[in-house]
């Protein structure tokens, strides 16, 4: 897989990888229709806590102005693991009949957005993996930033170059921006880009947004778009 430096993109998904068009306000723009979003966020996974219904464990939404309620989605498989382990200690009769379910990422979007503005709707709240929270507030405060905690579940992704061109990988005959889950994951990518351009090496630098940001950045883009008119056969 060929990686080089490019200023511009298109959305794209592979694997726990998400890819973003370009930045604005430091969030990616997914200038995509509501179906193509889908289809790109459908392979990656995330992991969600049902009873032996299906039905996700839920709990009452900390927001007053919204009586429904919310349901956890792990981002790390382990950490969703973790929970129901917790859960067997501190509430043994609900953690027999619970266990955890792998979920698209997809399928979350579009139970979130069909959830928006209904009363005693669904909310759901992201679990990002502690170890890149970490590592989110470890780069952030490399650029000199005084901060305590990360709002929101972090993506990872990869500037290099003079002009601090995204870092790009084709697919589909296509130069996309890869965002990452797992830093490490980026770090393993960046050190294949290193062999290849050994002269950018020096110029990269890793940057953090956050998955929230990039979903509502999506869904406020459809909301904005003209509805499309139909045409009809002659």
């Amino acid at each position: 897989m060929k990686l080089r430096v490019h200023l511009g993109a298109t959305l794209g998904l592979v694997g726990s990888a998400i890819m973003g068009s370009s930045l604005i306000g430091g969030m990616p723009v997914l200038a995509l229709p509501q179906e193509q979003i889908l289809q790109k966020l459908g392979p990656v996974p995330v992991f969600t806590i049902t009873d032996n219904k299906g039905a996700p464990l839920v709990a009452s939404a900390p927001n007053t102005q919204n009586k429904g309620s919310l349901a956890g989605v792990f981002i790390n498989q382990k950490d969703a693991q973790a929970f129901v382990a917790q859960l067997k200690t501190k509430n043994p009769n609900l953690a027999k009949s619970v266990r955890v379910v792998p979920v698209s990422l997809g399928e979350v979007y579009k139970l979130d957005q069909a959830n928006q503005n209904k009363p005693n709707a669904l909310d759901v709240a992201y679990v990002p993996s502690k170890q890149q929270v970490d590592s989110a507030l470890a780069l952030l405060r490399q650029d000199g930033q005084k901060v305590n905690r990360f709002n929101g579940t972090p993506l990872f992704v990869a500037k290099a170059g003079k002009q601090e061109g995204y870092l790009t990988i084709k697919q589909a005959n296509q130069q996309v921006i890869p965002f990452f889950f797992n830093k490490e994951e980026l770090q393993t990518m960046l050190d294949r880009f290193k062999k290849q351009q050994p002269d950018l090496a020096s110029t990269i630098k890793i940057q953090v947004v956050n998955l929230e940001g990039v979903l509502k950045t999506a869904a406020a883009q459809n909301q904005n778009r003209p509805a499309a008119t139909p045409s009809k056969n002659p």
